[in-house]
């Protein structure tokens, strides 16, 4: 399982654990606190209505007086409330009035007249001067059929601290009548705890393919430098910047450290040969010679000189583009002037070797961006390779065109063409083949820096024998 795939399911497991337990809470809080709010607003009414009642209650005419009638006018009341969406019509209260022993003297239902009710919590808590409330189910066995009782003392008035309890006023209501209310917030707590699940799991999903691109990059990034190709840690900011830093500061070291050791290699076995020839024909030029000898052994070491301080330029100008990961300020490139320039410098050796140089250029060519210098180098390497392996009196031929949405360069020579078991190993460093006039080998330092420049552009070059004889060269780069 990826890495990303792994922290969105801890991080969501996370949320939404502590999502559905913060829902729950919040759920199973709402309806005692809806019925905990009921309850105050009861204790409110219950000692209103029984100060009111209190006149009535002390007159004996409980069941006919004032009071009385006032209820029965409620009960026909058109209240035409609107609660929370909900339609309020009348009044849901029951008010019940019972004397100081209990029993029951006026009931606004007209039920229960004249039946005790000491035994009930909200009437024996309070005549014995106690706060009284219960909550009884009409129905033993339907949850949704409790009534809430809220019982207040009626008093005589005549003490300081209100008189004697001569009676109790108990206002009841049925815990159905809220709830719509609390199915309502229920279902709001609900709908709001699955919109900021949903909103955890975006989040989670960003912050994961944000954490998973950025462990991506640098995977992607090791990869590459692992297999040698160019790469350029990935963009990214705060300790992922900072290990893309360390990791590319790193790869700099070891591939330097890397870079020297296969040089020194690749160079002591390039070196030794000329230097063997130099020392072999300085050691016969301290014995007597003839004057031709002298002069033959005396070219041979010019010539051994000349290759080594070829190959050493070729070393350096190759190790100057492999240590480059990039083009620092690339500029605008005019092929057409490019590949005069090249054609231009190419111009003597190929008059010297009997070869002609034929160019052909594209007119409509899409712009391309890169180092001009290098470029003109790639050139003139393929040239000078395509002049060594013509014959004389054959043509090199030169091309710039369109290639999709980049440019294609071919430089075809009219030789022998590359052995089948050395087309796989031509781009090698100091891999090279005899020349046909000569029977010479260059430094084979020459289509690595090719193979390397092209790189370097975002390229790629490959060589391939033409069906009608000879080599061919191809350079893809892309366009700007």
């Amino acid at each position: 399982m990826k890495i990303g795939l792994r922290i969105l399911l801890g991080y969501f497991v996370i949320v939404a654990l502590a999502g559905i337990l913060l829902m729950r809470v919040f759920v199973q809080e709402v309806k005692p606190g809806v019925r905990q709010a009921m309850e105050d607003t009861l204790a409110d009414t219950a000692n209103v209505l029984a100060e009111l009642a209190s006149d009535d209650m002390l007159a004996g005419r409980m069941a006919d007086g004032a009071f009385a009638a006032r209820i029965a006018k409620l009960e026909h009341r058109d209240i035409g409330a609107r609660i929370w969406d909900f339609e309020k019509q009348g009044v849901s209260y029951r008010i019940t009035v019972t004397d100081a022993k209990g029993i029951v003297v006026y009931d606004s239902a007209g039920r229960d007249v004249g039946r005790d009710n000491s035994r009930w919590n909200d009437v024996h808590r309070t005549l014995r001067g106690q706060y009284g409330a219960r909550s009884t189910r009409s129905d033993p066995d339907d949850d949704s059929s409790s009534v809430m009782y809220v019982a207040a003392p009626i008093r005589d008035g005549l003490g300081a601290d209100g008189g004697d309890i001569i009676g109790v006023l108990t206002v009841s209501k049925p815990n159905r009548t809220i709830e719509p209310f609390i199915q309502r917030s229920e279902r709001i707590v609900r709908r709001w705890g699955l919109v900021l699940l949903g909103a955890a799991l975006a989040i989670g999903l960003a912050a994961a393919w944000w954490l998973s691109r950025q462990i991506g990059g640098l995977q992607r990034y090791a990869r590459a430098v692992t297999e040698g190709e160019r790469a350029t840690p990935p963009r990214s900011a705060g300790e992922f910047r900072e290990l893309g830093l360390a990791l590319e500061t790193m790869r700099d070291r070891l591939e330097g450290k890397q870079y020297v050791e296969n040089y020194v290699h690749g160079l002591t076995h390039e070196l030794k040969s000329p230097l063997t020839a130099i020392r072999g024909a300085a050691e016969l030029l301290e014995q007597p010679l003839p004057e031709a000898d002298r002069i033959r052994f005396a070219g041979t070491i010019r010539e051994q000189g000349e290759r080594l301080t070829r190959t050493i330029d070729a070393l350096l100008a190759l190790a100057a583009v492999e240590h480059r990961q990039r083009i620092e300020q690339p500029e605008a490139i005019d092929l057409a002037a490019l590949v005069a320039d090249a054609v231009a410098d190419a111009g003597m050796r190929a008059s010297e070797a009997g070869v002609r140089i034929e160019s052909r250029i594209e007119a409509a060519l899409p712009p391309l961006r890169g180092d001009r210098f290098l470029l003109r180098q790639l050139l003139g390497n393929l040239l000078d390779n395509a002049i060594d392996f013509s014959p004389e009196g054959a043509a090199v031929g030169l091309s710039a065109s369109t290639d999709g949405a980049g440019v294609r360069l071919e430089v075809a020579d009219a030789g022998p063409g590359v052995p089948d078991y050395a087309l796989d190993r031509v781009f090698e460093r100091f891999y090279s083949l005899p020349r046909p006039r000569t029977g010479a080998r260059s430094s084979g330092l020459g289509l690595s820096f090719v193979r390397e420049v092209a790189a370097l552009h975002g390229g790629e070059a490959a060589v391939h024998n033409r069906p009608e004889g000879g080599a061919v060269a191809i350079v893809r780069l892309p366009a700007t």
